[in-house]
């Protein structure tokens, strides 16, 4: 059976998110005097509703003050006899560069060798969200996603790379728009040669 919905059906719709009030009054007064600073008018029509939309955005995107990566891989963390290498690539980074308050952007790899426990597929994609949702640099962000999983589940080795794009550099400054940053922290059996070559030759090669 198909449900129908009426006119009157969107108009009851409503909207609910949950955020620090607070928090949100506190933003909201700041973003409306930075707009009057920049030369704008806080009260004009189409900046009536962006300090409160502002606040709520920096919120979301800085959520991850409020997340526990570890608590996250140990709410699915399974004893599983296995050793051979587990890798999870191109996972989606969003982030905020602390400098500058832009975003950068790319994608994670991630790849551990398990000692007895592995924790679910889904887990790595949000250790990358708690950490990449604060303000951040790279090169802090990678070596604090491999921690949360070498402290979590005791691997013989973890290995984190990330390929990000950064505003700062293509909005402003350099204003350099083909600019790309890698970063790089490896543990325990991938400092050796070997396991290294073989994690970076996997998220360099297209499966499909």
């Amino acid at each position: 059976m198909v449900k129908r919905f009426n006119y009157l059906d969107f108009m009851a719709y409503k909207k609910t998110e949950q955020y620090d009030e607070h928090t949100t009054s506190g933003l909201i007064g700041s973003y409306k005097e930075v707009l009057g600073l920049l030369g704008e008018d806080p009260q004009r029509e189409g900046l009536l509703k962006t300090p409160e939309r502002l606040a709520k955005a920096m919120q979301y995107l800085t959520q991850g003050y409020q997340l526990d990566a570890k608590a996250i891989i140990n709410s699915a963390k399974f004893h599983e006899p296995v050793s051979e290498m587990i890798v999870v690539k191109d996972i989606e980074v969003y982030s905020m560069c602390e400098h500058h308050m832009l975003p950068f952007f790319g994608k994670a790899h991630i790849a551990y060798i398990p000692n007895g426990w592995i924790t679910g597929l889904s887990k790595m994609a949000r250790v990358v969200d708690v950490y990449a949702r604060r303000l951040q640099v790279q090169e802090r962000l990678t070596v604090e996603i491999m921690n949360a999983i070498k402290e979590t589940l005791n691997p013989l080795g973890v290995a984190v790379v990330i390929e990000a794009k950064h505003l700062c550099m293509m909005m402003r400054g350099v204003q350099k728009q083909n600019s790309s940053t890698t970063t790089s922290a490896f543990d325990g059996e991938f400092q050796k040669n070997s396991s290294r070559s073989e994690f970076l030759k996997l998220i360099s090669t297209d499966l499909h």
